[in-house]
Formats: structure tokens, C-alpha cells, sequence
């Protein structure tokens, strides 16, 4: 089994993300990604925001790396009981360890 693979069995979660693209006259635009699988851990968690204060998170997420662009700030995140905005994202990336690469995701 290859360090990719050993997440997988825990994504236990779909969550669909709306994807802040951008704001123009119109209001917010935003792109949609469905079934993404995750895994979630809904531990209360004081972390610091991309402007450096300090904010609660009720969620983190763990997800496959490759889906790390779509977690920007300000982006909704639908889970299957309420729907959660983004805080920060971060890639834990293992280099040339053979672990799994993963990206964790704060959420409010």
C-alpha cells in the first residue's frame, strides 16, 4: 500500500466546499466541488487566522492533498450536519518520508 492510500480508509465523510473565487458587482463568486472525501474532527480548537488573530474553530478537517487549492479563506464548507466556513488551510506534506500527505482544514 502506497503513503496515499493510507488516509483513505479514514475519509469517512463527503462534504461538498463552495470555493471563494473572488467578488466582483455581482457579490461573492464561488465554485462548487461535491464528494469530497474526508474525515472530521469536531474538537473545539483556539487557532490564528491568515491575519494572525485568534479565532475558535469547532471543526478541522483532514483531506487528500490534491484538494488543498479549493480551502481558501472565507470558502463554505457543507458538511452533513451544518455548513462551516474556512479559517486556514495547510498542507501537511511529508517530503521524502514515505508518509501520507494530507491537507488539514480549520473551520468555524
Amino acid at each position: 500500500m502506497s503513503a496515499a492510500d493510507e488516509l483513505e480508509d479514514f475519509y469517512d465523510k463527503t462534504i461538498t466546499v463552495r470555493t471563494l473565487t473572488g467578488t466582483d458587482s455581482w457579490g461573492d463568486q464561488w465554485e462548487t466541488h461535491e464528494n469530497i472525501r474526508c474525515f472530521t474532527d469536531e474538537t473545539r480548537t483556539l487557532v490564528r487566522d491568515g491575519q494572525g488573530a485568534e479565532v475558535i474553530s469547532e471543526t478541522t478537517l483532514t483531506a487528500p492533498h490534491e484538494y488543498a487549492g479549493i480551502f481558501t479563506p472565507g470558502s463554505e464548507v457543507i458538511l452533513p450536519t451544518r455548513t462551516a466556513a474556512v479559517i486556514k488551510a495547510a498542507v501537511a506534506d511529508p517530503g521524502l518520508l514515505d508518509l501520507p500527505a494530507h491537507v488539514e482544514v480549520n473551520l468555524t
